[in-house]
């Protein structure tokens, strides 16, 4: 069994609901009945009062919006911690017998390949949600939108010019840029598509001399895990690292000593999702989760605590972040991006072994 961090947060462990032993009953009809089509009837989702939720969020952005729907469902709800990567294998290992109901997290460029695993089901806010983030898929429900940004420790940097992805090559940051595994982050995944894109002109198969280069100035340094990357900045473990908006941003509120860099090249902005996991066993608890975190109160507890963007038309935008009408925003190919992503996790691992 993989190794994951167990986060209970609200006191009670998920329990597998035992299948029923009683043998199924047949019904035969006899020659002299008249046989009679039952009208179709929707089943109800069975009642609990459980969810377990698989999660590569950090615990300080999941505790106050798990706590409060707690708080206002009664559901007592229990978090599994760990990368996206890692959490995706459990879900394929676990298929026809799922212990998660909700994985809650991921890029779409990076979930999108693997929406077979979940289930197909529509929030009841969908019409609230802005028209480039509705779920048209069936299984992926859109939650914030999120830029990729470069984070900054400012006390380290000294008088290091750092505007975007071409600063990251001078000499002065080798062995000092945070960057993720690619195939284990959905955050360094997406600077990936980002950097493709954005050095490539447009043209991703134009943006892999720049990514060489990179991987060069990582000096044989791969990290495992988002959370490693802004903790490392913010710690001065790393002078710079390549991140989300949201990791970083909350160290800024805080008063740390970081800022947020929206690459001069371009910056891909996207939003990450909440799934239901396929074959949940507390299917009615996980579309009341989708429901919540959908919610207007819950998307304004993101926007006004947790530093994140809002999907939805009626949440303002939050303070301290760069407006998106000042960012450089740039936009990628999905259908090209989700036909070549394992081509490209391929190569970058190839061009960073070479590079060590």
């Amino acid at each position: 069994m993989m190794a994951t961090s167990l986060v209970g947060c609200g006191g009670s462990k998920s329990t597998e609901v035992p299948a029923s032993s009683e043998p199924e009953k047949k019904v035969e009809a006899t020659t002299d009945t008249k046989k009679e089509e039952a009208p179709a009837t929707e089943v109800a989702d069975p009642e609990t009062k459980e969810l377990v939720i698989y999660c590569p969020h950090p615990l300080e952005f999941i505790n106050p919006l798990v706590s409060e729907f707690e708080t206002q469902t009664g559901i007592s709800v229990e978090v599994v911690a760990a990368g996206t990567g890692e959490l995706l294998k459990r879900v394929e290992s676990e298929q026809g017998n799922p212990l998660g109901d909700i994985f809650w997290g991921g890029s779409l460029s990076t979930m999108e390949p693997k929406k077979d695993l979940f289930e197909n089901y529509q929030s009841v806010n969908e019409a609230f949600v802005y028209d480039t983030m509705r779920n048209i898929e069936g299984p992926l429900t859109r939650f914030t939108n999120i830029p990729s940004v470069i984070m900054v420790n400012t006390d380290l940097i000294g008088d290091i010019k750092v505007e975007g992805y071409e600063d990251l090559l001078n000499p002065a940051l080798k062995g000092k840029i945070a960057h993720c595994d690619p195939s284990k982050s959905s955050s360094s995944y997406e600077h990936l598509i980002n950097m493709l894109y954005a050095m490539g002109k447009g043209d991703p198969e134009q943006g892999w001399d720049y990514v060489q280069k990179l991987c060069e100035n990582l000096d044989g340094k791969l990290l495992s895990g988002s959370s490693a990357v802004y903790k490392g900045v913010a710690d001065g473990e790393y002078t710079v690292g390549l991140t989300f908006e949201e990791g970083g941003a909350k160290y800024v509120a805080d008063g740390a000593p970081v800022k947020l860099v929206y690459m001069k090249e371009g910056v891909i902005s996207k939003p990450d999702g909440v799934y239901i996991i396929k074959g949940a066993k507390n299917m009615g608890n996980a579309k009341k989760f989708i429901d919540f975190v959908t919610g207007k109160d819950a998307q304004t507890i993101i926007i006004e605590q947790l530093n994140r963007r809002s999907v939805r038309t009626d949440v303002p935008a939050p303070n301290g972040l760069e407006k998106l009408e000042n960012i450089n925003l740039i936009y990628d190919d999905q259908n090209l991006v989700v036909e070549k992503k394992q081509e490209w996790l391929d190569k970058f691992k190839d061009i960073f072994t070479s590079a060590q």
